[in-house]
């Protein structure tokens, strides 16, 4: 048995060295990762220091006080993860954050989402991946790096070959570095899973995602995508369609919030047939209408036996369509998970997902609606479940208890990290 650590002793005397304030919330977390058992039995943590923490009062982390930390843990090898979310970090903690990752040889998870990188941060950070060997998981999203930015990422991905997953998300990425990134990952083997959500996009040529596809034809070993908020309409649809018939790796496709209609259902119901890989697809917030939900409906009733997750929330959808989905449940036993809330529910819809539940078909835990009755009618209420219930948060105690309710997590495309 090892000898029990002393991360906050270490801590105080660093902050004393460098001259900076003890930061309490940081303290607090050493002091209790200090008695954490799976230290003493060699395995990995993940110290949880998010500025969005609502169960104790937090001070967010500052450029100083992540020197401070980084100082700390730079030997420290049973910390292998470090979750910094919603703090103020900036271009001066991306250099700190840079060095760390240089020299330590043990973190695997690093959480920077939501902070205040910029470009010249991005660039600090993306050349220190040049050289790191463990780092599997990296989130930038929200930092807002832009498209220079975004360009270092492309050309660390031509180098670093441990990277397994980088979520680039809302970091207001644009059409050069989107293209870069894809070109990059068709020779990439590494990387597992990556989010390319809500790029700057002005023209209306969709050539991001002809690169995308052309990369997915090459690619094969990404098995998460996603494209949220690429203002992708049926033609892109098509180029995506056509790439993943040849690719045998992708196994979740996220499509959200994006111009899709009916006829880009057609290329979607096309590859559900042949594809015999694809287990989650997120088509959220498009159009697809009545028309969509029914081709869906007929593939996977009768030609679909692979995929486990579908989301239609918000597309338009009434009584007539989501029937058909529900249907298409009683037939296809794969399909576990169906999202449809924001859809025009009428009486007909509300007892067929009723049924589906009562029977057993389809688990209170694995959709986004749950019935009740008033005055013999049944309704539909909304739940907070879906494919990615927390993408955007984790709860601030304890591990995600219920993983079914965040189909991403339970079917478990790229482990979360």
């Amino acid at each position: 048995m090892s000898e029990r650590p002393d991360l906050h002793q270490h801590y105080l005397r660093a902050c004393q060295n460098l001259g900076q304030p003890e930061h309490p919330f940081i303290a607090r977390v050493l002091q209790e990762a200090d008695k954490n058992d799976k230290i003493r039995c060699a395995k990995g943590i993940t110290l949880k220091i998010a500025g969005n923490n609502h169960l104790v009062p937090v001070q967010r982390v500052t450029d100083g006080n992540l020197q401070v930390l980084a100082s700390v843990l730079h030997n420290t090898v049973y910390v292998t993860g470090l979750d910094l979310r919603y703090n103020v970090l900036t271009d001066a903690g991306a250099k700190h954050v840079a060095t760390f990752l240089q020299e330590n040889s043990t973190l695997q998870y690093l959480n920077l989402m939501f902070n205040d990188i910029g470009t010249s941060g991005a660039e600090l950070i993306a050349r220190a991946l040049h050289r790191n060997k463990t780092l599997a998981y990296l989130r930038m999203t929200g930092n807002k790096i832009g498209n220079k930015g975004g360009m270092f990422f492309a050309s660390m991905l031509r180098i670093n070959s441990t990277l397994e997953k980088l979520d680039l998300g809302d970091c207001d990425m644009g059409t050069q570095c989107l293209i870069a990134i894809a070109t990059a990952l068709t020779q990439n083997k590494s990387v597992k899973a990556i989010n390319l959500n809500r790029p700057l996009l002005y023209g209306q040529e969709e050539e991001t995602t002809v690169h995308v596809a052309l990369m997915l034809k090459n690619n094969s070993s990404l098995v998460e995508l996603h494209l949220c908020k690429h203002e992708m309409k049926n033609f892109g649809v098509e180029q995506l369609c056509e790439a993943l018939y040849e690719n045998s790796s992708l196994r979740y496709l996220d499509l959200s919030c994006n111009k899709i209609t009916c006829d880009g259902v057609k290329f979607l119901v096309e590859l559900l047939k042949r594809n015999q890989t694809l287990e989650i697809l997120d088509l959220r917030a498009n159009r697809i209408e009545d028309d969509g939900a029914i081709y869906l409906s007929e593939t996977l009733a009768l030609n679909n036996r692979t995929l486990q997750a579908l989301s239609v929330v918000s597309n338009n959808i009434s009584g007539k369509g989501l029937v058909a989905l529900s249907d298409a449940m009683k037939t296809n036993m794969e399909l576990s998970y169906i999202y449809i809330w924001g859809n025009k529910f009428d009486e007909a819809t509300c007892m067929a997902f009723s049924e589906l539940i009562q029977t057993g078909r389809l688990k209170p835990n694995c959709t986004d609606v749950e019935p009740y009755e008033v005055d013999g009618h049944v309704h539909l209420a909304e739940l907070s479940h879906g494919l990615k219930k927390h993408y955007y948060w984790t709860p601030s105690c304890g591990e995600v208890t219920n993983k079914d309710a965040n189909a991403s997590l339970a079917i478990a495309a790229v482990s979360e990290h």
